[in-house]
């Protein structure tokens, strides 16, 4: 009988171990680290049910948590960027309304969460310089919003390339706010579904491996800037991934990229509720952030 507990209590801590949400039971009052990951261009039923998508179908939608009824703001994708960063609405976007380096008037001197959280990186693959604020060969400036913001200091120290994010997580000096930003054929602009699907998974597991994940004060919010441009509904997946979110948790609350600023402006302790993001709903309660 004493084996047999024994083997029972190394299969639950093993499977704890292998779990990617649900091992904390309670979220922290301020968590450490909210990071976001951005994809391009695809609706929710392009994603979820998938057969393309076997990581984000079997093991995140079943093992973390699922927006059901989350949407989109706009076409095409640079609105989207900036206004879930800035909580901006979309007619004080000025030319930001449209895909564009950020160079001459395609810029804003608005807050955003970068400025606002206790520190910030991004971490764009396929960016060779950093904080490159124009289109270069399988990076999009659009994609990566810190780059508009000229209210950020110090954007060449924080706006990086993606190996960075890596050499972060190995010294556990992540910053607390992260976006992580795919290249055109990893983010599903260019490529395939599954192209972006396996990426996803490589990164996810690299994150959720790391010291600040495994503290249990590290969340991982995915989703899609925008759905297909024949697609008015702006209906998009958005995943939640984090210790205290119950496996197969979903939600069909509606929320928006407003809604998300919210959640990450709460989540990080700060206090100011930028634009927009004070009149969404939050999603701390629904997946138990």
């Amino acid at each position: 009988m004493a084996r047999l507990g024994l083997l029972v209590l190394l299969l639950a801590t093993t499977a704890r171990a292998q779990a990617l949400c649900g091992t904390e039971a309670t979220p922290p009052a301020t968590w450490d680290h909210v990071v976001w990951i951005w994809f391009e261009n695809h609706g929710y039923g392009a994603v979820i049910g998938s057969s393309a998508a076997p990581h984000i179908n079997h093991r995140l939608v079943r093992g973390c948590g699922l927006a059901t009824n989350y949407h989109a703001l706009a076409h095409p994708s640079l609105p989207n960027y900036i206004a879930a960063t800035s909580g901006l609405a979309l007619d004080a976007l000025g030319p930001l309304r449209d895909d564009c380096n950020a160079t001459g008037p395609c810029h804003t001197s608005a807050p955003s969460i970068f400025a606002l959280a206790p520190s910030w990186g991004a971490y764009a693959e396929s960016m060779h310089k950093p904080c490159t604020h124009w289109f270069t060969g399988a990076y999009a400036a659009s994609h990566n919003p810190a780059v508009y913001y000229t209210s950020l200091d110090a954007c060449r120290t924080h706006d990086l390339g993606l190996p960075a994010l890596r050499a972060a997580l190995d010294s556990d000096t992540l910053p607390a706010f992260v976006f992580i930003t795919p290249n055109m054929c990893d983010s599903m602009h260019n490529c395939s579904v599954a192209t972006g699907d396996a990426w996803l998974w490589r990164i996810v597991q690299r994150l959720t491996a790391s010291a600040a994940y495994r503290r249990g004060t590290m969340a991982v919010f995915v989703t899609w800037d925008e759905s297909a441009s024949d697609d008015s509904s702006e209906h998009v997946a958005t995943l939640v991934i984090s210790p205290s979110t119950r496996p197969h948790t979903r939600s069909a609350r509606p929320f928006d990229h407003y809604s998300l600023l919210r959640t990450t402006e709460e989540m990080l302790g700060i206090d100011r509720l930028l634009g927009e993001a004070r009149r969404a709903p939050s999603m701390r309660a629904a997946f138990n952030l």
